[in-house]
């Protein structure tokens, strides 16, 4: 008893470390699990994973969980750092590496390109994601009636575009889409299935969804990365400040209410993104829309841009009351939200944006002087 007492408290130490108080995999905070096999600490969710990998990894808790003297040695000999060196030596820049409230499917295929198939040990010139050109066949959900069809991509660096074709390819694509404005991410709970996808362009100054997926968790997140890869090389020559936002998710989605210029207009149910990076508030008739309804651009305060909280009188055709205003030069917008934590939360995104764009202008003007 004294001796299993003795491992535990050496554990415990062990995961206070610096190099140990993340979880290996996704970077959550305080793991309480750990691999006595490959000499990691991670957390609950990460932990799920490495339980599918039998042959690779083993997994205890540090807590609950018997450790011999010769694991806990092994744990001291190793740790995240050391495995850190060995499984992430030669990750691609571009290549995404999960945070903790990222989806399922990307943090399994990083565990499993790690551990697994050990991708990253070696310098490698090529990767399936890395060949400059990507194609094969994803589930694409169709504009009109909804249901989802099997569709050819093809993903090219020769010319920055990201092409799909219907059945009869001898006619050319059904789209050509620059990797200019192009984004990813994922949507399962959106889009209804564990490997959903949202792509996201412009066209003619307006914002474009196709939700894609593929049947294959190894095969969706090597499309995520080919899309990174190709806007990492274009960013790197065209836009090089922007290489941290190669993809990005949006900073809130959801619904809320939305009334007319006049504001006498009756209120309508509308599906909001908020898109940090363009300064764009974004709104959608449904969540699975393909092209937006509209556009609110989210400014400045010294440029004549504010939010905050309101409880608007007068109103008409609302379900909820719990009032957003954002004041742009041009005209005042009012949204309902459903319940007040709705509100707060979206006020504090818009103020978000708002700080980022003051952020923007002072790096820019910076650089001006310079």
């Amino acid at each position: 008893m004294a001796n299993r007492e003795k491992n535990k408290k050496t554990l415990l130490e062990l995961v206070k470390l610096p190099e140990n108080s993340c979880c290996a995999d996704c970077g959550a905070a305080d793991p309480d699990w750990a691999s006595c096999t490959l000499g990691i600490f991670v957390c609950l969710n990460c932990s799920g994973t490495h339980r599918n990998l039998p042959s690779v990894s083993r997994i205890k808790s540090i807590r609950l969980d018997f450790w011999d003297d010769e694991l806990v040695q092994f744990m001291k000999a190793n740790g995240n750092r050391a495995a850190k060196n060995l499984y992430e030596k030669f990750v691609p820049v571009f290549y995404y590496q999960p945070q903790p409230d990222d989806c399922e499917v990307l943090r399994e295929q990083w565990i499993r390109a790690k551990y697994e198939r050990m991708e990253f040990t070696e310098e490698k010139t090529e990767r399936p994601y890395t060949a400059g050109v990507y194609e094969g066949m994803l589930w694409k959900k169709g504009k009109d009636n909804g249901q989802f069809l099997e569709r050819k991509f093809v993903l090219s660096v020769h010319d920055f575009t990201l092409k799909y074709y219907k059945e009869d390819e001898s006619k050319g694509p059904k789209a050509t889409i620059s990797v200019k404005d192009l984004n990813a991410t994922f949507q399962p709970e959106k889009i209804g299935h564990a490997y959903g996808l949202q792509i996201t362009y412009c066209v003619d100054d307006h914002t474009r969804n196709l939700f894609v997926y593929h049947k294959n968790g190894r095969e969706i997140v090597n499309w995520f990365n080919a899309i990174r890869a190709i806007r990492h090389v274009y960013l790197k020559t065209a836009f090089p400040t922007l290489i941290p936002w190669i993809t990005r998710s949006y900073l809130k989605e959801g619904y809320m209410e939305k009334t007319g210029p006049l504001q006498r207009e009756p209120f309508k149910k509308r599906w909001f993104i908020l898109d940090s990076l363009d300064r764009k508030l974004l709104y959608f008739k449904t969540r699975l829309d393909a092209i937006e309804l509209g556009v609110v651009f989210i400014g400045s305060e010294n440029h004549g841009y504010s939010v905050r909280e309101c409880v608007p009188k007068g109103t008409r055709g609302n379900k909820w009351k719990c009032g957003v205003i954002v004041e742009t030069p041009d005209r005042q917008f009012v949204f309902m939200c459903e319940q007040e934590r709705d509100q707060r939360e979206w006020v504090e995104a818009l103020k978000t944006v708002q700080s980022f764009t003051e952020m923007t202008l002072h790096v820019l003007s910076a650089r001006a002087l310079h």
